[in-house]
């Protein structure tokens, strides 16, 4: 049987390449000949989708959320770069709390594009799931060039707690390839959130990047009054997708002009997905949790869609499922493997790897 690997990372154990790596050797052993395709959904473990599709890896020495340089990677291919917001500008970065809310930057995003764009990229394609800011973009807008100043007509501090003294969005110094429309930017989201309110950037995400009720009422008026001090900013701080990664998705629609694609539909394309489908007779997906979010807008929840289309069986593994059995069977899922059938979940934590190893012969006997 011709079996594509399709999974995405586990969050905080594994990358997608190694869970592949850790399935392979049993299915293989079972006769089956296995093709990886790695994916992600825009968030941490773009870049390195990008490069098992080709791309190469490039770095870049940037300003992490809180000032602290930090090097990230970049890939890149004829002329098209992949960034991930999460390698310059994310949550994992920090140990946060409500100062770091208020006070991280997207800067060290801004300077990945920036060097995107000296490197000759004329299309930047920007993932930003997993990011420590609350920004609005500000941060990589700066590093691009405009300049964000208070009433005295100076910088504003870093941050989402900066744009409240903001009095003046100066755009004359934005890089010369965007100003002049050589390259454009693709936003690569799955957030369908608008700026502000109930539904916004701070109240939704702030909260998971150490912000208080304090700091999310602070971050939402200061987006608000960001937006207000920008050409058509109420239109679009209330497009979908506009509060992703902290009101990045903002700032890039109002002040450079991005378009916006679902995550992982950009990136099973960009990782051929969709011809090696064509070619399996089974596929196996899975992240860290399989839960009701994997199936709305997440890597692996297309991978399910994509299968279920083409009449293939489709395994999912996992390292917990919270969906109930007859939701499985509804979505047509030909099993669903657990790595807490075979292990405590401190040993998931801790050997990853190696409980995979021991979940991949049930794997295999169930895709005979």
């Amino acid at each position: 049987m011709r079996i594509l690997l399709a999974c995405d990372k586990f969050k905080g154990t594994l990358t997608a390449p190694e869970v592949h790596a850790a399935l392979t050797p049993a299915l293989t052993a079972a006769g089956h000949t296995v093709t990886a395709v790695p994916i992600a959904d825009g968030g941490d473990g773009t870049v390195a989708a990008a490069v098992s599709a080709g791309f190469t890896e490039r770095t870049a020495q940037v300003s992490g959320p809180l000032g602290t340089p930090v090097t990230a990677r970049w890939a890149e291919r004829s002329g098209t770069a992949v960034i991930e917001m999460a390698e310059a500008s994310g949550l994992a970065l920090i140990d946060p709390d409500a100062e770091s809310a208020l006070a991280a930057s997207s800067s060290g995003t801004g300077e990945l594009i920036a060097a995107a764009l000296d490197a000759g990229c004329t299309e930047i394609v920007l993932g930003v799931g997993g990011s420590a800011t609350s920004d609005g973009g500000a941060g990589m807008l700066s590093a691009l060039g405009i300049r964000f100043l208070d009433a005295a007509g100076d910088p504003i501090p870093p941050g989402g707690q900066g744009l409240e003294r903001l009095d003046e969005v100066d755009t004359a110094g934005l890089h010369p390839v965007l100003r002049d429309g050589g390259a454009h930017i693709i936003l690569a989201s799955d957030v369908e959130n608008p700026l502000t309110g109930p539904d916004g950037a701070a109240a939704v995400y702030g909260p998971q990047k150490g912000a208080g009720p304090a700091e999310v009422e602070r971050l939402d008026r200061a987006l608000a009054h960001f937006a207000s001090l920008v050409p058509d900013g109420e239109h679009h701080a209330g497009r979908a997708g506009a509060g992703a990664a902290g009101g990045m998705g903002f700032g890039a629609f109002a002040l450079l002009g991005a378009a916006s694609v679902p995550g992982a539909d950009y990136v099973l394309d960009l990782v051929g997905f969709t011809r090696a489908v064509d070619e399996a007779d089974a596929v196996v997906t899975g992240e860290g949790r399989f839960d009701e979010q994997t199936l709305s807008g997440k890597g692996p929840g297309a991978v399910i869609a994509a299968a279920r289309d083409r009449s293939l069986p489709v395994h999912v593994v996992c390292g917990s499922s919270e969906i109930a059995e007859e939701r499985i069977a509804d979505l047509g899922i030909a099993g669903v493997h657990r790595m807490t059938d075979v292990a405590d979940l401190d040993s998931c934590l801790s050997e990853p790897a190696g409980v995979l190893e021991l979940l991949a012969p049930r794997l295999a006997e169930g895709m005979r």
